[in-house]
């Protein structure tokens, strides 16, 4: 029976990639620092550990005890317009805790390390974006994600250590944080209609992205392992076809029958349209056909009436305050 490490199990992405992984027949072990997580998105079956990637004791300890197989390695701090303003967190967590894993890994012998990546490592103005560009990452959590990628080549360079990289965008789905109220558009909508609060859009509303049903994502990234065309590629996973954020608001609106309120806020300084090009995910993969945005919305809606409004844990730990974008609290800042 394969032995896998799942980081960030407890939050979204890596919750479902976790149960996917017990549904293929692994033991499963989910770390995961409960930063912006919850323990009931555990999938029944899992060893739960709470800790942070951050602590390369812990991951040591680990690691002998478990002798794991494969790595899925989904902990991060992902808010890219956020990561401009804590640098320091950011590259803590994102860049040296991946680290630490990618050294443990090396050390004992791990046959594959999936990690998830961002199209942020892309950068603006590359449209569709394909694995063969050259990234160029304009926000501090880009740059994190990019250097984890050439960290793994290296590794792979230098020791052998197999790796199979995804670039997901704009997933949503059940499990996702609708607490945080600075990432995840569908979610923030969600919880704030939830709260008879309108929907807050940054600048007009007209920004694009291809949002992604998370069971459209997660399986692809679980049974990587087992396809071994994939090892040591980069892949762009998601939906193709891009919806404005004004689109967004009013299928969710109509989702959750309500008439939709929207206020308008300053612009931030943010990719104006990105969308991926995914020939190669379905050429390695062989992809059936995907999820429509109202399908997962409809499916995503069900969930949040169910788990109601979420409030996630809050910390002091932005670095810089200057150019803080409007809307968004400069004292406390939630997590994840």
């Amino acid at each position: 029976m394969a032995r896998s490490l799942v980081t960030g199990g407890a939050g979204f992405i890596g919750s479902h990639v976790a149960r996917h992984c017990l549904n293929m027949g692994h033991e499963v072990v989910v770390l995961d620092d409960l930063s912006g997580g919850f323990k009931d998105h555990l999938p029944a079956g899992a060893t739960f550990v709470e800790g942070s990637i951050t602590d390369h004791e812990l991951l040591t300890k680990l690691f002998d005890e478990y002798k794991f197989d494969y790595v899925y390695h989904l902990a991060a701090y992902a808010a890219e317009g956020l990561s401009h303003f804590i640098r320091r967190f950011n590259y803590n967590n994102n860049l040296i805790g991946s680290m630490n894993l990618i050294n443990e890994s090396v050390k004992h012998n791990v046959k594959c390390f999936v990690f998830t990546s961002s199209i942020a490592v892309y950068g603006p103005g590359q449209l569709p974006m394909t694995e063969d560009m050259v990234p160029q990452p304009e926000d501090p959590y880009g740059v994190a994600k990019y250097a984890v990628e050439l960290d793994l080549k290296a590794a792979h360079h230098m020791f052998g250590l197999n790796y199979v990289v995804f670039r997901p965008h704009n997933v949503y789905g059940e499990n996702q944080n609708i607490g945080d109220k600075y990432r995840n558009v569908i979610g923030i909508f969600m919880n704030q209609i939830m709260q008879d609060k309108p929907m807050t859009v940054f600048g007009d509303g007209k920004q694009t992205r291809a949002f992604s049903y998370i069971d459209d994502v997660a399986p692809i990234i679980s049974r990587s392992v087992d396809v071994k065309e994939a090892y040591n590629q980069v892949f762009n996973v998601g939906a193709d076809k891009p919806y404005t954020v004004l689109e967004l608001a009013e299928v969710v609106s109509e989702e959750f029958g309500v008439t939709p309120d929207v206020r308008h806020l300053e612009a931030r300084k943010e990719v104006v349209h990105a969308y991926s090009d995914h020939s190669k995910v379905h050429q390695t993969f062989g992809l059936g056909e995907a999820v429509t945005l109202r399908d997962g919305i409809r499916k995503m809606v069900d969930w949040a009436k169910e788990v109601g409004a979420r409030q996630s844990k809050e910390f002091d730990n932005i670095e810089i305050m200057k150019n803080l974008p409007d809307g968004w609290d400069k004292k406390k800042v939630a997590v994840k």
